[in-house]
């Protein structure tokens, strides 16, 4: 398996038993370790677990929190909810689309950026809000939105 550690999927799956049962914790457990799930990740747990392949795409794609993809070394959130998106959110993920070719869960070819869109950041007044690196930044147009993000680059 490329790029991921045996031992430590061995370990992760021993932990919860090897039971059917304990799919989604080794799934958790597995994504806090690595960051993600790994499709070779996902290939040892259904073997490990004598589970479908299958079952562990389905779990995995089911649940947002899962990641299938690495992260970026920095991460985008646009709050994609009610009053955000009155105040123009899809046009801020519309230019994130445009200048970085990027969709949301995806992270950039150079893996320096990964977008999100979340369904709320509890910022409503500060509408449209994004986050970057855990920084929340309120009132953003696409204009501000791309200042923002050249200023992560340095």
């Amino acid at each position: 398996m490329s790029g991921v550690d045996i031992q430590i999927l061995n370990e992760l799956v021993s932990e919860h038993g090897g039971d059917e049962t304990a799919l989604i914790a080794v799934l958790q457990e597995i994504q806090r370790k690595l960051k993600y799930l790994p499709v070779e990740a996902m290939k040892f747990v259904a073997e490990k677990l004598n589970v479908p392949q299958s079952l562990v795409y389905h779990v995995a794609t089911f649940y947002k929190a899962f990641k299938l993809n690495p992260p970026g070394q920095h991460n985008l959130r646009i709050c994609v909810g009610t009053a955000c998106h009155v105040r123009g959110a899809s046009r801020l993920v519309d230019t994130i689309e445009r200048e970085y070719k990027l969709k949301p869960g995806e992270s950039t070819k150079d893996g320096m950026l990964e977008l999100e869109c979340v369904n709320c950041l509890g910022a409503c007044a500060l509408a449209p809000v994004v986050v970057i690196d855990g920084q929340t930044l309120p009132k953003q147009t696409p204009d501000k939105l791309l200042k923002n993000l050249e200023k992560i680059k340095d």
